[in-house]
């Protein structure tokens, strides 16, 4: 049977799948060492599948985090499962409204329960976006980054925190400088979601009052999926999306461009060519947060802007260039408008001819539908003579930084 493809990542595979139909056909037997020296197979040896890649979604804020999971189990009673459906489990509870400790505690519950091992272990290592306020598009600073927790939980044999079997699996991990009580109290204290501080607090004048018939919608899409909107993790879920998609609103923003006026710069051309003492003037990694229009998750990277710029004609300030990048960043948008968008706001301040590249990772696209981690986009804009000039283009691309750590 060919498995259709789908874009909805929530209720079709996290609330109404049944562990035990995924692990009831994959139950097999293995007895183990015959001499009953030692301890292999299914007479008790250790199972470790590393390193999966997963996304879930934060109950605080509705969007995808980003997880690492490893799991451990020691079999019993003759029976392994087969290593497939040790994913396939996880991705089940993964694809629902979680926090990390929530998440591991069901993956090891359930896999305890559908199994029967001697013990299973299950540690995360999880990475949630912590965007940039509204307030702050304007402001020549670098995104916050991510906010990382590593968090464990553990059944049978596992629930020793200071059992051996701990730091067997804790050294085939190369986590060898920790303890499973270590990675516990790991845990965030409270709240790990960025949303439950930067959300939570003022709205900014810009975006006016919440609006609420958008709250009651987010609470009827909650109920939809099975979830109690009225439990204490999700109460203020609603309001928290509601103001993280403010900062995408079409607003009627000012496009400030500092007191920087066009008629100050030096025309580039004379006539109808280039001046011999023109250079590429490059400016790099300039960070940009934006919202998919398509899914509504966002998608972050940065731009590299580059021009020509002859003798006495002065580079454009990288405020400025952050403040363009900024404003179209800041909206429902697709990639590849947004690169078109910032070349012919900036072509005029110098002369035209300009190149941007833009780089950028989308949640959409690893975390929805085909869900390929790691992946990321390239979406380029050429005018003016970059158009027409292989050579230029080549020039501005060489000196683009060889990486994709955003």
């Amino acid at each position: 049977m060919v498995e259709s493809y789908s874009e909805e990542p929530l209720t079709s595979v996290g609330y109404n799948q049944n562990v035990k139909d995924i692990v009831q056909g994959a139950l097999f037997p293995e007895a183990g060492l015959d001499n009953r020296v030692g301890h292999a197979g299914g007479a008790g040896g250790l199972v470790i599948v590393r390193d999966l890649d997963l996304f879930s979604y934060c109950e605080s804020c509705l969007l995808p985090f980003q997880v690492k999971c490893h799991v451990g189990y020691v079999p019993s009673g003759q029976r392994v499962v087969g290593l497939s459906k040790l994913s396939r489990v996880c991705d089940v509870f993964a694809k629902r409204l979680q926090d990390p400790q929530r998440l591991a505690d069901e993956i090891s519950s359930a896999l305890h329960l559908a199994i029967r091992p001697a013990g299973v272990a299950v540690i995360l290592e999880c990475q949630h976006i912590h965007f940039p306020a509204l307030e702050s598009m304007f402001l020549e600073s670098r995104p916050e980054g991510w906010v990382k927790v590593l968090v464990s939980s553990g059944s049978g044999v596992f629930e020793d925190e200071d059992a051996s079997i701990w730091s067997e699996l804790l050294s085939l991990l190369k986590y060898r400088d920790l303890t499973a009580d270590k990675i516990r109290r790991t845990n965030p204290v409270g709240h790990w979601c960025p949303s439950q501080a930067s959300l939570s607090s003022k709205i900014p004048s810009i975006m006016g009052a919440l609006d609420p018939s958008m709250v009651n919608a987010v609470t009827s899409i909650l109920r939809s999926l099975g979830e109690d909107p009225f439990r204490s993790e999700l109460m203020g879920t609603p309001a928290r999306f509601v103001k993280w998609l403010m900062n995408f609103q079409n607003c009627d923003l000012e496009l400030k461009l500092n007191g920087f006026a066009s008629n100050n710069l030096e025309s580039p051309t004379s006539n109808g060519q280039m001046k011999s003492s023109m250079q590429i003037h490059c400016e790099l990694k300039i960070p940009f947060w934006s919202q998919c229009e398509h899914h509504l998750l966002p998608f972050h990277g940065v731009v590299h802007i580059g021009y020509f710029c002859g003798e006495g004609v002065s580079a454009i300030g990288k405020s400025l260039l952050q403040s363009i990048v900024h404003f179209y960043g800041f909206k429902l948008q697709v990639q590849e408008r947004l690169t078109r968008q910032i070349a012919e706001t900036v072509a005029p301040l110098v002369g035209g001819d300009i190149m941007v590249v833009a780089e950028a990772s989308h949640t959409c696209m690893i975390s929805r539908g085909i869900e390929k981690c790691g992946s990321s986009t390239a979406t380029v804009a050429v005018l003016g003579r970059f158009s027409t000039d292989p050579g230029a283009r080549a020039l501005f691309l060489e000196s683009l930084p060889n990486t994709n750590n955003f």
